[in-house]
């Protein structure tokens, strides 16, 4: 007796405690749904999980918790990168932990953590020997590179010079006003150049010089140039080479295109393509690969993206009237005897007469009046939505696939035992709604959609040399429109309208009007079938064209890349360099301008001779 007591208790619990479970599972999940419609993925996660854990097999629950899942990782990932960009290591560290912890699979998160701790320890390392021996801090040779030398006049103030001399001795002069040191080739041949500058920053100077003289510097430090005939511009000037990672471009053939627009606008012939890791190597002068990268920031964006919603309606509607008698249309005659006649077999029968003792009976079929009319509407909708690129093909297939017979076969040889489908193969229609759709999207917000819209069926069956061949019928449109962003398209007028009439009775009496419904029956059917098309873009991603795109800036010659960049604009002063300016302690490294062109700074009514040239009116 005490066992059976303890078994009922035992199952009393497992049975209040089976929907409980169920009941935590449900309101767990619900939990779920609405943290991940408010975006708030780290409460979605753990519903989910507890959800999930409860009961494992439910499938809702297992789709809901990988889901939200990836989603919560992803998020933890993306704030632990801008953390890191605002030089917060630890933080984004633990953000990057954190989505590991969610998602174990997530590769992205253990790289992130890896490269995070990668950079804190080169930064400790870099502290730790500039702390202990400030001048050996020196890092490893792949950190020891450096990019191409940048010319820091000092001061970098407007120059005012008007000369007439040898082309060196204007370079030097240029030089000893703005702190720089000037080299000249060994086979370097001054000309004789007239030069005239009111206001000109240094470096606008040395290039104004350059074109005069058809020579071409190049900084060899901060605040040294070389310089050379124009005719050594390729073997001395300064060579740099840089990696670029496309991001946007999807194959091979997307990359050779940026390929391409760099050798076709820039000359440059040391180029290398990696597409395995879509990257391309440049080898060239530091004009030609800070070009290249404004080309190819321009070039690789993001493809436009559109989302095209498609409904296609198809209303059918049939309309049958029918109104009139159906009169009988046939009579038999025969004997009836007296026997029969008695029994009541004579119900419907109508007696002729007599003969003989029997009679001659005709049965006459009964009439109705009818008077109908139906109308009858069939609506068939679909609403798919295609996600697609720029200027690549969608297709949409909704329907079957039919079986074609093609190939040859003998279909005499079928009589004799042996099958028609030896010889015969089968190709297979798509049958049903059929959609290819092809956008080009504008930079105003339009887009260009090139269709091909096509609904088929069935109709029938034919035989074909002892083959049964589906009748396909088709209704097909090929058409290309722009539209606005979210601008709806009707395409209709795919319309099969058929009208039938018909009229039964009695031979003339049939046409009397009015008396024709009394001695006949008139039946007109009428059925229509329309199909329509709605399309609708939404453009979810445009190509983005900035100021910067647009604008006009100068590359050089026909045969050198050259840029100009902005100078920075001090307050303009006449003079260079003025008697009472002290030079700065990170400017007290480089060579001083002397005392006697200090003192001789020219004014923009000053004529400016170089150092140690005897003074001759005449060359003005």
């Amino acid at each position: 007796m005490m066992r059976l007591r303890v078994l009922l208790c035992s199952i009393l619990v497992l049975a209040l405690a089976l929907p409980s479970h169920s009941d935590e599972a449900s309101s767990a999940f619900r939990r779920g749904t609405r943290a991940e419609a408010e975006k708030q993925y780290d409460a979605a996660y753990e519903a989910f999980r507890q959800a999930y854990t409860l009961k494992p097999k439910e499938p809702k629950y297992i789709t809901s918790y990988l889901r939200v899942r990836a989603a919560a990782a992803s998020e933890h990932v993306n704030n632990g990168i801008k953390l890191r960009d605002k030089q917060k290591m630890q933080e984004a560290i633990l953000e990057f932990r954190r989505a590991s912890e969610i998602d174990a699979t997530s590769f992205v998160a253990l790289q992130e953590i890896q490269r995070t701790e990668l950079m804190i320890r080169k930064a400790a390392e870099a502290a730790s020997a500039a702390s202990q021996n400030p001048a050996a801090a020196v890092p490893k040779p792949a950190a020891e590179m450096e990019g191409p030398v940048e010319l820091e006049p000092s001061p970098n103030s407007p120059i005012t010079l008007h000369m007439s001399t040898t082309a060196d001795n204007v370079y030097r002069t240029i030089g000893k006003l703005s702190g720089i040191n000037v080299l000249f080739d060994l086979d370097y041949k001054a000309q004789k150049i007239t030069i005239d500058l009111n206001d000109v920053f240094p470096r606008e100077a040395l290039r104004m010089v350059a074109l005069e003289s058809k020579t071409f510097w190049r900084p060899i430090s901060t605040g040294a140039i070389f310089v050379a005939q124009e005719s050594k511009r390729k073997e001395y000037e300064t060579n740099v080479m840089r990696t670029f990672y496309l991001r946007n471009v999807s194959n091979a053939a997307e990359l050779q295109e940026v390929v391409g627009t760099l050798k076709g606008l820039l000359d440059i012939s040391r180029i290398q393509v990696n597409p395995t890791h879509s990257t391309i190597t440049l080898r060239g002068t530091p004009d030609q690969l800070a070009l290249a990268e404004k080309l190819v920031a321009e070039v690789d964006k993001p493809k436009a993206e559109v989302i095209i919603d498609i409904e296609v309606l198809e209303v059918s509607s049939t309309r049958l009237q029918t109104l009139g008698t159906t009169v009988p249309t046939s009579a038999s005659i025969s004997v009836a005897t007296a026997a029969t006649l008695a029994s009541g077999g004579s119900a419907g029968l109508v007696s002729l007469g007599s003969v003989n003792g029997g009679s001659w009976v005709t049965s006459i079929q009964g009439g109705s009046f009818t008077f109908l009319a139906s109308d009858t509407n069939t609506k068939i909708l679909q609403r798919p939505q295609v996600r697609v690129l720029d200027n690549e093909k969608a297709t949409l297939k909704i329907g079957d696939r039919v079986p074609i017979a093609t190939g040859s076969f003998t279909p005499g040889i079928g009589a004799g035992g042996i099958s028609p489908l030896v010889n015969t193969q089968f190709q297979y229609l798509d049958v049903g709604v059929n959609i290819d759709i092809t956008p080009h999207i504008h930079s105003d917000h339009e887009v260009t959609l090139k269709m091909v819209l096509e609904i088929s069926s069935v109709t029938g069956v034919s035989n074909i040399g002892g083959i049964s061949q589906p009748t396909i019928g088709q209704r097909r449109i090929e058409h290309e429109t722009r539209l606005e962003d979210g601008e709806i398209n009707l395409v209709g007028g795919i319309l099969e309208d058929s009208e039938t009439q018909s009229l039964s009775g009695y031979p003339w009496l049939m046409k009397i009007p009015i008396l024709k419904y009394l001695f006949g029956q008139e039946t007109k059917q009428r059925p229509q079938t329309e199909v329509i098309f709605a399309i609708t873009p939404h453009i979810i991603r445009a190509e983005q064209v900035t100021e910067d795109n647009q604008k006009l800036i100068e590359v050089g010659t026909g045969n050198t890349t050259s840029l100009r960049y902005k100078e920075a604009k001090p307050v303009k002063s006449a003079h260079a360099v003025a008697p009472q300016d002290k030079p700065s302690a990170k400017d007290s490294s480089r060579p001083a301008p002397s005392s006697p062109v200090a003192q001789a700074a020219p004014t923009p009514h000053t004529q400016q001779q170089p150092p140690g040239e005897p003074h001759n009116p005449q060359e003005r």
